[in-house]
């Protein structure tokens, strides 16, 4: 499909914005539909594996980031008084970066949200399909506002419950709760901690990540072997308590912080991934619609967008869309594998399956592996 295409993207988040402006500025005339009206990025703080700032230069948003992101270097495990146990180096892959970063979600949406306005794509906002019929010549789509169109590709890119999945692959695995869940929120930034820092409690683990020049965001994974209901006027009081597991000044200080306005999110973590194939016909998945991984590798939202940066680069490399799927597909599936499944490993570890020294083991040989060129 190295000629201009109708390109079809369902889904507005991280993956689905970047495939949009990929494709759009290789020519093709691509329709970017999310079923949100407002487009809105739930969530607090994300942390960055640094392989994701070479995506960001792809992207045309590297400078934009600097201005309202932070670039680090490192992790440190930290002690009950605060002290530093060990360092965990991340070292840069693109020259002028860091190894590591963070941000916060709804600014890092909106960066790629104006990144996208800036190119030819047609934005839907309110919008989603109805139908696919895949044919051999395209795949003919109808909207839920009576519309309709004709697409040479059509990229689902909605999410952990991707309805294009499910129209798609019916049979296809549910998304699998892990065991843990996590809580964030976002605090005033610590002047004493230069980096990513981490404390592990029972059955816990505590991290705080800088999001920008003046907060950050804590992250606390808890051991929850059932995927029970919290309800948010019981998240405040609840994530003070979990704190109060932490004897280190830090996180009493981010305990005694914490009120009604720190934007608390509580969320059981759930993975997934799909089996091959990820395509059927002219439609395509990319994202957490096919590899939702847990955020132990801070990996989810770079392979997400990986995956639109080597589409679009198939789809400018071969005449056919089964030709230019088959080589993406190929192109992806380890190095997504890779990151699911070390993810889940990790949490299995942490639940008491697994020792100190494999955990260390598999969060390097991960690290390796992501360091690797796309």
């Amino acid at each position: 499909m190295n000629t201009p295409g109708r390109i079809l993207v369902i889904g507005g988040g991280f993956s689905g914005m970047s495939a949009a402006i990929l494709l759009s500025e290789q020519g093709h005339s691509v329709d970017l539909v999310e079923i949100d009206a407002d487009w809105r990025s739930y969530g607090a703080g994300i942390s960055l594996n640094g392989g994701i700032f070479r995506v960001f230069d792809r992207l045309g948003i590297l400078d934009g980031y600097r201005e309202c992101g932070a670039m680090i270097d490192g992790i440190e495990i930290r002690g009950p008084a605060d002290q530093v146990l060990a360092r965990i180096p991340t070292p840069s892959l693109m020259e002028g970066a860091p190894g590591s970063g963070g941000i916060m979600r709804p600014v890092l949406a909106r960066l790629l949200a104006d990144r996208v306005r800036k190119t030819a794509v047609n934005i839907r906002l309110g919008q989603t399909f109805d139908t696919l019929a895949d044919g051999a010549d395209g795949v003919d789509v109808t909207f839920r506002d009576g519309s309709s169109g004709r697409y040479d590709l059509v990229i689902g890119a909605d999410g952990l419950f991707s309805a294009t999945r499910a129209a798609v692959f019916p049979d296809a695995p549910a998304p699998r709760y892990i065991g843990q869940a996590v809580w964030r929120a976002v605090v005033t930034r610590p002047a004493h901690l230069p980096s990513v820092a981490m404390w592990m409690g029972p059955g816990l683990k505590l991290g705080i990540t800088p999001v920008s020049d003046d907060k950050s965001y804590i992250f606390l994974t808890e051991n929850r072997p059932e995927n029970t209901y919290v309800p948010p006027e019981s998240q405040l009081e609840s994530l003070k308590t979990l704190l109060g597991n932490f004897t280190a000044p830090t996180a009493q200080a981010i305990a005694a912080e914490l009120s009604a306005d720190s934007q608390i999110v509580y969320r059981p973590l759930e993975q997934l991934l799909l089996p091959r194939p990820w395509y059927k016909g002219r439609v395509v998945m990319i994202g957490d619609a096919v590899h939702a991984t847990t955020p132990h590798m801070a990996a989810g939202a770079m392979i997400g967008m990986e995956d639109a940066v080597v589409l679009a680069e198939e789809v400018t490399a071969h005449e056919t869309v089964p030709a230019a799927l088959d080589a993406f597909q190929s192109r992806r599936w380890e190095r997504a594998r890779m990151v699911v499944e070390n993810s889940g490993r990790l949490a299995e570890i942490e639940q008491g399956h697994g020792t100190p020294d494999e955990h260390r083991q598999i969060m390097g040989q991960t690290l390796g592996a992501l360091a690797q060129p796309i």
